[in-house]
């Protein structure tokens, strides 16, 4: 059983004010002494990093799709462990979802998902009595999402607030904030949205600052936590990456290959396995960890008995020519792997990019390195002229190199590291602007060459869920594995794919995608491990092997 007050703050469309609501709470909370767990819906990477400004705490994704509906509340409860309370920024508008996939992965899924009360943000700044036909059709849409309350954003003034109370009386919905029109609070957008909080720092607190001051002076705190209070425990266990990586949780959809994509869409899941008798890393409060994002230490070992993901060779392809899924195979317990080499107790060491070119990561990903055995070093492509010492394994995540590529570029003997730990046979794994910094070059500018291949710019926006198929064997997956990806770039990689591929993408077009090379998985897919841990293991694994 999981007993923490959460909220989730939605929206009727993108734009209304969920980021400016949900970080502000989240500050004013932190700042009344509350430890508050940051949450967002979706695979977005930039906001987290305000959260975890605000709150001094990891910023957490809850993602139904690239997870699978299973995961998404024991992954809640893993972060907000030790907490006193849990604030959720949703995606979009409150019923949006995967594209085609129904309600899957929306706001409102993972709402029912956490039994969590719903608040809306509703733009105000164009409407009066409208506002009561809107936020009643938002609140009786589902009768399974409890839409709880209300805060109106952008009101122009005490007659315009008047107005809206007046209307909203009517709904039954009560208004739990009003934050006035004002100059927008300065945070930077580009190409791919906000500006990263890692990206100005200085800046960034004080816009936190700002926001908190908004949100106490025009929202109903002690209101807010009230209904926070009033979720009921949730029966799932936390999410436990020990046992994750021992085989406990399988990708989404992995037990029962034939169920598609879309057989997750079908309302809320159920409890998730229970492992609350297995030893987690850290204190009790350990996942409500620093915002630097640095995992807990596993002392122990986990329990035996989890499936281990199988291996399979040449599996049949599927009807559009790409392997099929065949499923976890095996069974066994997982010990974490110890190599002879630098690193605490002989753990290998998985050097971890980032800085502010490289500023997408998901926390479970080093908590699942360091489950597997590993010893994670963060580094900074931008200032670290040499990989961390005794680094057997490179792990590059998203970010924005194309803004960086001049300082990335002059970081030559940085680059000459990477190319010689990939030409040794190390296991790397890059998404994305990992992909990138592999290349041959990126906008005219030198990068590390690992990959024969060449990056640029581009005006046109990739965007959308991915589902995948291993083609080959990798450092991260067995061939004919099934993943869930996301793309999010403007910029393109020639080729597209080397001669083995990383990844058969299904959606929403049949290709080939990606390199793999010897140690090396590059790819445009940014990918959540907690639904294949196996990544984790086979990478940790590989670094004693090479």
């Amino acid at each position: 059983m999981t007993s923490v007050p959460r909220l989730v703050v939605a929206a009727p469309s993108s734009g209304s004010g969920k980021t400016t609501v949900a970080t502000g709470l989240m500050a004013a909370f932190a700042a009344r002494g509350l430890a508050v767990s940051p949450h967002k819906v979706g695979p977005d990477y930039i906001d987290p990093g305000y959260h975890a400004l605000a709150t001094g705490r990891v910023g957490r994704n809850l993602d139904a799709y690239l997870c699978g509906p299973e995961l998404v509340a024991p992954l809640f409860a893993h972060g907000a462990r030790g907490c006193g309370l849990a604030v959720v920024e949703g995606v979009m508008g409150l019923f949006d979802g995967a594209a085609g996939q129904g309600g899957l992965a929306s706001t409102a899924h993972v709402a029912k998902l956490l039994r969590a009360p719903v608040v809306l943000v509703v733009d105000a700044s164009s409407q009066s009595r409208s506002v009561a036909a809107l936020v009643h059709g938002f609140a009786s849409w589902d009768p399974q999402v409890r839409v709880a309350g209300v805060i109106l954003n952008k009101v122009a003034s005490d007659r315009h607030e008047e107005l809206l109370r007046e209307a909203l009386d009517e709904s039954g919905v009560p208004v739990l904030g009003v934050l006035r029109r004002a100059e927008r609070v300065h945070t930077p957008s580009r190409h791919l949205g906000l500006v990263p909080a890692a990206e100005r720092h200085g800046e960034a607190v004080a816009a936190v600052a700002e926001l908190a001051e908004r949100v106490r002076a025009g929202c109903d705190l002690d209101a807010l936590l009230a209904l926070a209070r009033s979720a009921p425990a949730l029966p799932d266990a936390p999410w436990d990456p020990a046992a994750a990586v021992a085989g406990a949780f399988p990708a989404p959809g992995a037990g029962d290959p034939a169920a598609g994509p879309g057989a997750q869409d079908r309302g809320a899941a159920g409890p998730g396995p229970a492992h609350a008798g297995e030893r987690r890393p850290g204190a009790d409060g350990g996942p409500c960890t620093a915002a630097d994002g640095r995992p807990a230490r596993t002392e122990g070992r986990p329990a035996a008995g989890g499936g281990r993901p199988g291996s399979a060779g040449g599996r049949p392809a599927g009807a559009d020519g790409l392997p099929a899924y065949a499923g976890p195979a095996g069974a066994g317990g997982y010990q974490p792997v110890a190599g002879g080499r630098p690193g605490s107790a002989g753990r290998p060491v998985v050097a971890v990019a980032g800085g502010p070119a490289f500023t997408f990561s998901y926390a479970e990903h080093a908590e699942l390195l360091a489950a597997a055995g590993a010893e994670v070093a963060v580094f900074d492509p931008l200032r670290d002229e040499a990989l961390p010492e005794g680094t057997r394994g490179l792990v590059i995540g998203g970010g924005f190199p194309e803004v960086y590529a001049t300082e990335l570029s002059a970081n030559e003997p940085l680059r000459k590291a990477v190319a010689d730990l990939a030409a040794a046979g190390a296991p790397v794994a890059a998404e994305c602007a990992g992909l990138l910094y592999l290349t041959r070059e990126l906008d005219g500018h030198p990068m590390c060459g690992v990959l024969d291949a060449t990056a640029r710019m581009t005006g046109r926006l990739t965007l959308g869920y991915r589902d995948a198929v291993a083609v080959g064997d990798s450092v991260l997956a067995a061939a004919g594995t099934r993943m869930r990806g996301h793309e999010f770039h403007r910029t393109a990689v020639e080729p597209g794919a080397g001669a083995a591929p990383a990844w058969g993408v299904r959606t929403p077009r049949p290709r080939t995608e990606g390199f793999v090379q010897r140690g090396v998985h590059a790819s445009y897919l940014h990918t959540h491990w907690a639904s294949a841990p196996g990544a984790a293991r086979r990478l940790t694994e590989r670094c004693v092997t090479s």
